[in-house]
């Protein structure tokens, strides 16, 4: 594998597609490549940058193999499992995944316009249960997570101070990251408590950081990444789960599930589990997609790291934590890094297996990686090279 991104901004003033070329530049340097190696792409659903605009704007001289993933937040583990196939099959040798977004500066953000996710086109039919919830009101993730964070609270006496030592130890992680938009400002369980409430019971620092950036990986045969430039991370395991009750539309149609205080992550567990003939125990660390922090308290029962109902006292015990039972989220996460829809999560797997993170798990060699949920979701497993 080859890894890139750009900066993590509020504000990159370019293109969608100049930080998407920016970022690939950075992975096909990371591996030794150079653009016409790559004969693959894969994007995230929501992207502006099409695979014919940045094979253009790269010089590549044929793709062979095009695909895309979603949606949105679901998506990254699932695009290197697409990666996975396209050269399992023969359709590819060397697979560029990339995510691109102007997610705080821009006018159209996390591409919701242009899919109709918002306004009055989702309102009559479009083959979702969005419109169901958009003209009463919930109108953003948010509250949706809001309603998970409470319901899981009133089942399990879950509490916001829980929540709030999750985001301060992945608050921790930033501060030794010079990436991360939040490495300059330590907070405190005090701070998180005392910041305001967006949508109860979630406050502001239960939420992910809206980030200007792209991050881009390079996928290829083991053969040929051992011949490469950087020690090659191996993929153990990608699944893909829609879960028993996916309902049409992305996230708002969750919450008719009877229940949705469990996500499709928990499928998803038992297959990549059963696919890479590890459990739980044999993870060494784990990059776990918070969009929010109730996002990453479920994944951790779903995934099997603590029983149903336990996942607030489980990430207060310090186990989520640098020496805990299973390190999270070890480059600040969404919630502090950057939010560029779960793919930076899959480069901060492959620096954890390389020993290359500034939260580095000491003897790490196994590292799972979660796509976005309570909305159709994907994971995988890393390895080191032996």
């Amino acid at each position: 594998m080859g890894i890139g991104e750009t900066a993590y901004t509020r504000r990159s003033g370019v293109s969608e597609l100049a930080l998407a070329v920016e970022a690939s530049r950075r992975a096909l340097e990371d591996a030794g490549l150079n653009p016409d190696d790559i004969d693959g792409l894969i994007r995230n659903d929501f992207d502006t940058v099409t695979h014919n605009d940045l094979a253009h704007a790269l010089g590549i001289t044929d793709i062979t193999y095009w695909g895309l993933n979603g949606a949105g937040g679901s998506a990254a583990p699932g695009q290197i499992a697409q990666a996975v196939a396209a050269i399992e099959s023969g359709q590819a040798t060397t697979v560029l995944v990339y995510r691109a977004l102007n997610g705080r500066s821009g006018s159209d953000r996390y591409g919701q316009t242009r899919r109709g996710l918002d306004g009055p086109n989702t309102v009559g039919g479009n083959g979702t249960y969005d419109e169901y919830f958009l003209p009463y009101g919930l109108a953003a993730a948010g509250q949706v997570y809001a309603m998970v964070a409470q319901r899981h609270m009133i089942e399990y006496g879950t509490t916001s101070a829980q929540l709030g030592s999750l985001a301060t130890t992945i608050r921790k992680r930033a501060e030794t990251n010079p990436r991360a938009q939040m490495g300059h400002r330590a907070m405190t369980l005090e701070d998180h408590q005392n910041s305001r409430t967006i949508s109860q019971p979630l406050r502001l620092f239960d939420y992910c950081l809206e980030t200007d950036g792209a991050c881009a990986v390079v996928v290829t045969a083991t053969d040929r990444a051992r011949d490469g430039r950087r020690p090659p991370v191996l993929i153990r395991a990608v699944t893909m789960s829609t879960g028993a009750e996916p309902k049409g539309g992305v996230v708002f149609p969750s919450l008719f599930r009877d229940e949705y205080t469990t996500f499709p992550s928990k499928q998803a567990a038992q297959t990549l589990y059963s696919r890479a003939g590890l459990g739980p125990s044999d993870i060494d660390v784990a990059q776990f997609y918070d969009c929010f922090t109730i996002t990453a308290l479920v994944q951790l029962e779903d995934y099997g790291f603590c029983a149903k109902g336990e996942g607030g006292p489980f990430a207060a015990s310090g186990a989520i934590d640098l020496g805990g039972q299973i390190p999270i989220n070890t480059s600040g996460g969404h919630l502090s890094e950057g939010y560029i829809h779960g793919l930076n999560h899959v480069v901060e797997g492959v620096r954890q297996m390389r020993g290359e993170s500034t939260g580095q798990v000491p003897n790490a060699s196994t590292c799972l990686v979660t796509g976005g949920s309570p909305a159709p979701t994907s994971a995988l497993i890393l390895r080191r090279d032996q």
